[in-house]
């Protein structure tokens, strides 16, 4: 423990010989619960950003279509038997 309180240059509070646990972890608890709130927000942020490039995408593609229609071509025995009107 002492040497991973001095890793992270924990100095003793005034009066106190050595760095105490409680000292220590009430520290690094309010680190770790600061960490884990920024953490969600950053995800949620990200998560937003490629929903909406996801959405983007989407609406392009519609707007393309995936298949072209040609006109129809008056090519078949019908068209051609039909020349009497």
């Amino acid at each position: 423990f002492l040497e991973t309180a001095a890793y992270f240059c924990m100095k003793p509070k005034m009066g106190e010989k050595e760095v105490s646990p409680h000292s220590f972890f009430s520290i690094w608890h309010e680190f770790s619960s600061d960490f884990k709130d920024f953490w969600k927000k950053e995800n949620k942020l990200i998560l937003q950003e490629r929903v909406k490039e996801a959405e983007e995408v989407c609406r392009q593609k519609k707007g393309k279509s995936l298949y072209n229609i040609r006109p129809k071509h008056d090519s078949g025995i019908v068209s051609k038997n039909c020349s009497y009107t």
